[in-house]
């Protein structure tokens, strides 16, 4: 089997996981979650270099959910990578769980950074990656917004900032699915073109298809031979990827499957 049929494989279980945890809280965020999956699942299995059994290990790399509720998606590959057993992730939005709406630094072996105000997760970023230059560490960080989380004011003074420290060590994903909470981001606040924007705070720009796993591996491979600029890779997404009645849907950014849509969202990502 080969490395890409792996890497997809491994998507496709992660989002049947994000479906079903969802399905089980009653609540959740699948649509930007399912957009997600395919970035994320290069990230964690493919590209990051972790420790699942030494998570605070301080040479691995980072990784920010600037656009946190899409939180199933990171609980989903944190467990695959052996972080938690695959079973809690159905305690999800409970209130004694550990895996809340939004993810949590203080309660979660893995996340790195407590998120879900948006537009604060890039800005977080940016002081890892400005902490590890000045520790003279090799750790890279990761951190994937939102295209509709970029309508935040913060978003552009971190880029701002991490394009004047020359930040080549951040590597950042914008899910540009083109839909936010209540529909297209062109109609609410329109960002595009997102790429020409962060080139002009001083940003490598990459755009890609964010669901084909080849372009995401060899725009990766392009970011870590970058030197003296922070990198965005702008990928063009579906929001609900994998389940046909949820693809191109605003209604399903916040709202959780009933029993019958769940089941056949399941039975598509057989």
């Amino acid at each position: 089997m080969t490395e890409i049929k792996q890497l997809e494989d491994k998507a496709r279980e992660i989002r049947r996981s994000i479906l079903k945890m969802i399905g089980a809280a009653g609540s959740g965020h699948p649509g930007g979650s399912l957009s997600a999956t395919d970035i994320v699942t290069a990230l964690y299995f493919k590209e990051m270099n972790l420790d699942s059994d030494n998570p605070d290990w301080d040479e691995r790399d980072r990784f920010v959910l600037s656009k946190g509720h899409a939180a199933p998606v990171l609980y989903a590959a944190l467990a695959e990578k052996g972080y938690f057993p695959k079973e809690e992730l159905q305690t999800l939005r409970r209130l004694d769980s550990h895996l809340q709406g939004h993810p949590d630094m203080k309660k979660t072996l893995g996340v790195d950074m407590t998120t879900g105000s948006l537009g604060q997760g890039i800005s977080a970023a940016e002081g890892m990656a400005l902490a590890a230059k000045l520790d003279q560490k090799d750790y890279r960080v990761f951190t994937m917004l939102g295209d509709g989380e970029i309508e935040e004011g913060q978003v552009w003074e971190a880029a701002m900032s991490a394009g004047y420290h020359k930040l080549d060590n951040l590597i950042g994903f914008v899910d540009n699915n083109h839909l936010q909470l209540v529909g297209k981001t062109e109609d609410i606040l329109d960002v595009h073109p997102v790429g020409e924007k962060f080139e002009a705070f001083g940003w490598h720009v990459i755009e890609i298809d964010g669901h084909n796993m080849e372009e995401i591996l060899e725009a990766l491979t392009e970011a870590n031979e970058v030197k003296d600029k922070p990198i965005m890779i702008v990928a063009n997404t579906v929001k609900g990827k994998g389940v046909s009645f949820m693809e191109g849907e605003a209604g399903w950014h916040g709202n959780a499957p009933n029993e019958e849509e769940l089941k056949k969202a399941l039975a598509e990502l057989n």
